[in-house]
């Protein structure tokens, strides 16, 4: 199994407790433990991820639960009137986030704020965050990682200037927790809340 490398640490971490544990023959320790170190291996997976692509399809950029589809306006990088999608991680799912469509990294920003829960509507203004805007063959898309109740650290790979593919990595969330997707008035939008999702693979719109 492929495991991103921000997760080396904790899952060396996790698995030397377990062989500590296991040399000082602490059995109820290591069996509840356990677990807990196998979790950790499972949070951080990284598959690769197969689906449709194409220039005129938008991608979802998370695995979870879409939370809410609302129209919104998107001052900082759309400038305008747009589409959100929110997706919501809970602690089993993937938390590599991946880019929704091909294009060149023109904005990024983040942005110090609260770590409450991910999942209110509060949370993509208030928490913190690290917004990422695309502009692609058909208009501009804008990613936002936030953080949330446990999560501590946003990882983004990429700075502004940078080519990026389809389903290429964007980064992930350490034990957290959402990612809104920000599309203009020219994406039909594919899906609803309450639809689970699949970073790389899931079609959630299309340029009309």
């Amino acid at each position: 199994m492929l495991v991103a490398p921000e997760g080396r640490l904790y899952i060396g971490i996790a698995w030397l407790i377990v062989t500590l544990l296991a040399l000082l023959h602490w059995w109820i320790p290591l069996a509840l433990w356990l677990p807990v170190a196998v979790w950790v291996i499972a949070f951080f997976r990284d598959p690769s991820r197969g689906g449709p692509r194409g220039a005129e399809l938008l991608i979802a950029p998370a695995d979870g639960k879409i939370v809410s589809v609302i129209p919104i306006d998107e001052p900082a990088f759309l400038q305008g009137p747009a589409t959100r999608i929110s997706i919501f991680m809970n602690v089993f799912d993937v938390h590599v986030n991946r880019y929704p469509a091909a294009g060149r990294v023109a904005y990024r920003l983040y942005s110090r704020g609260k770590f409450g829960h991910a999942m209110p509507e509060k949370a993509s203004a208030e928490n913190e965050q690290c917004s990422v805007g695309l502009d692609t063959a058909r208009g501009r898309v804008l990613v936002r990682q936030i953080a949330g109740s446990i999560a501590r650290r946003i990882v983004t790979d990429h700075q502004p200037g940078t080519e990026v593919r389809q389903a290429d990595r964007m980064g992930m969330i350490r034990f957290g927790s959402r990612v809104d997707l920000f599309l203009p008035p020219a994406a039909e939008i594919l899906v609803h809340a309450g639809e689970k999702t699949r970073a790389g693979q899931t079609v959630v719109a299309r340029w009309k």
